[in-house]
This record gives structure tokens, C-alpha cells and sequence, in this order.
């Protein structure tokens, strides 16, 4: 009687633009089903919550802007539902640049799995750095922070916000938080998630803590760079807070010009910059190191000749100058010995 053997086929792997694919159209569903909320009276409550920015407050026109009245925002716990739907939506952009724009490119170059891993990351974080430095220098002319940079700590608590400001803010807290679900999507190696937690995690806390403590210095941490971001907020934080007249805390009024709240600010500052730098000069020392390797010749020692005729005799007849058995033995020595 014939015995069936098991099947040893292994279940299909699904390719990785096909599961980049299927989540971009889960989330995309997701969204729609907020937007057509919009559409309905019974929904349209709930849904406004999530897709447009909550806490309005509408300023009367006065003498010197006498035109028109202005809308300023402040936070509140429904920005929490506005931060979700946004970080959907950067979820789909994210699966929209990685594919027509990366997977292209990657096809073209052939990279490893190394190196593909890598230009995705790099490639995701440029276009989001390009996007948020052309933003920022935006609110920096338009708010009047490179004109006159005492508003940043001049009127301090800066309780009303403009909507590009709390957009910005709310965009920076969503792109962020929509990096933790890509890590599983982008199926990214265990030996990299420790890395990107790292620096997800230093850009949410700095970005909510300025959110939070409506510090307005962040905004410009993409523009200008550490070096002038540490200027900024020495000047900031440790001149202009300082001498301002209320300095006490008070949760009512949102007022934290506190000298303990001013030391842990500049402190996480300093320390976020301090790593950046440090994990930077490390990675430009192991570049150099490897750099060096690579070009320094490899060294073979050479043989040592003796020059003269005995000294090649001797080689020729044993091994330093003696005489072995097979070489006495030879049928020309034993002529030369009954000659």
C-alpha cells in the first residue's frame, strides 16, 4: 500500500510593495469614512472633530487692524483626534513617495537589502525635511520671528496661536507618531528599531513640549540648525523668560516661566543636541577608519636572497649546505667516489 508524503511547500511570502499596498488602502479607507462623515448631519459632529482643528477663538477687529477680525487657536484634548487623522493621512503619503518615487528608484540602482533599507529611510526623511523647511520659513516671515525675534519670549504666555502655527504643530506630532506603525510596515530590521525609537522619540518629546509649554522656538528648529537652535534657546529661554516679570507657575493661565521648568528645557536641549553631535562625530570617525583601511596598501614581506655562488650551490644540493641522503646516493656522486 502507497504511502502519500506530506507536501513540503512552504505558504507564499507576500513581496513587500504588495503589503506596503494593502495597508496604504486599509488607512485610505479609514480616512474616507471621516470625510464622508462630513457629509452627514448625524456625523458631521464627530467628524469635524478629527479633520479640522478644534479650539477656535474668534478676536474682535480693533483701531490698528480695523479691516477684519482674526482666528487664533489654543490646545485642548480634542487636538488628540485631530493628531490620528493627520497621522493617517501621512501614512498614505508616506506609501505614496515610496511608490512612485523610491521603489523606481531603487529598481533602477539594484541596491542590497542593506542599502534599500537605508535610501527608503533617507529618502522618507528628506522629503519630510525639504516639506517642514520650506514650512517653517514660511511662519518665520509671516509671524515676523526673523524681523523682530523678542516675540518669542515678549507677551509670554503665548496662550493663542495663528493656524498655520497649531497646523504645523499638529502636522510635526502626526508625522511622527505615524513612524511607530511604519516600522512594522516597512518591516524594518530588530537591529534598527532601537535606533529610529530613539530619535522618534526625542523629536515627539521636544515637539509636544513646545506644543504643551507654548514655547514658539521650536518652530524654528528645521530652519536654522543646532548651532542656532542652542543660540536661540540660551537667548530665549535663559535671558528673555528670565527677565520677564511673571514667573510664577500657574496651570489656569498656562504660565510655566518657572526657573526649574527654563533649566529642564534648556537642559533637554542641550542634551538632544549634545547626542546628535556625538552619534555624528562617532559615525564620521568610523567612516574615516574605514576609509583608511581601504586605502592603505597591504604589506607582503619579501623573501631574502644571499647573493653568491656557494650559497645557490648549497640550495640546490640540500638544505643550508648539507648534503641529504638522496642527493649523496645519487648515481653521479657514487661515480665520482670509484673514479
Amino acid at each position: 500500500m502507497a504511502i502519500r508524503k506530506k507536501s513540503t511547500k512552504s505558504p507564499p511570502v507576500l513581496s513587500h510593495e504588495f503589503v506596503l499596498q494593502n495597508h496604504a488602502d486599509i488607512v485610505s479607507c479609514v480616512a474616507m469614512v471621516f470625510l464622508l462623515g462630513l457629509m452627514f448631519e448625524i456625523t458631521a459632529k464627530a467628524s469635524i472633530i478629527f479633520v479640522t482643528l478644534q479650539y477656535n477663538v474668534t478676536l474682535p477687529a480693533t483701531e490698528e487692524q480695523a479691516t477684519e477680525s482674526v482666528s487664533l487657536y489654543y490646545y485642548g484634548i480634542k487636538d488628540l483626534a485631530t493628531v490620528f487623522f493627520y497621522m493617517l493621512v501621512a501614512i498614505i503619503i508616506h506609501a505614496v513617495i515610496q511608490e512612485y518615487m523610491l521603489d523606481k528608484i531603487n529598481r533602477r540602482m539594484h541596491f542590497s537589502k542593506t542599502k534599500h533599507s537605508k535610501f527608503n529611510e533617507s529618502g522618507q526623511l528628506s522629503a519630510f525635511y525639504l516639506f517642514a523647511c520650506v514650512w517653517g520659513t514660511f511662519i518665520l516671515i509671516s509671524e515676523n520671528y526673523i524681523s523682530d525675534p523678542t516675540i518669542l519670549w515678549r507677551a509670554y504666555p503665548h496662550n493663542l496661536m495663528t493656524f498655520q502655527m497649531k497646523f504645523f504643530y499638529i502636522s510635526q506630532l502626526a508625522y511622527w507618531l505615524h513612524a511607530f506603525p511604519e516600522l512594522y510596515f516597512q518591516k524594518t530590521k530588530k537591529e534598527d528599531i532601537p535606533r529610529q525609537l530613539v530619535y522618534i522619540g526625542l523629536y515627539l518629546f521636544h515637539i509636544a513640549g513646545a506644543y504643551l509649554l507654548k514655547f514658539s522656538l521650536w518652530a524654528v528648529l528645521f530652519v536654522l540648525g543646532r548651532l542656532l537652535t542652542l543660540i536661540l534657546s540660551v537667548l530665549t529661554v535663559g535671558f528673555g523668560l528670565a527677565r520677564a516679570e511673571n514667573q510664577k507657575l500657574d496651570f489656569s493661565t498656562g504660565n510655566f516661566n518657572v526657573l526649574a521648568v527654563r533649566i529642564a528645557v534648556l537642559a533637554s536641549i542641550c542634551v538632544t543636541q549634545a547626542f546628535m553631535m556625538w552619534k555624528f562625530i562617532n559615525f564620521q570617525l568610523r567612516r574615516w577608519r574605514e576609509h583608511s583601511a581601504f586605502q592603505a596598501p597591504a604589506v607582503k614581506k619579501k623573501p631574502t636572497v644571499t647573493k653568491g655562488r656557494s650559497s645557490k650551490k648549497g640550495t640546490e644540493n640540500g638544505v643550508n649546505g648539507t648534503l641529504t641522503s638522496n642527493v649523496a646516493d645519487s648515481p653521479r656522486n657514487k661515480k665520482e667516489k670509484s673514479s
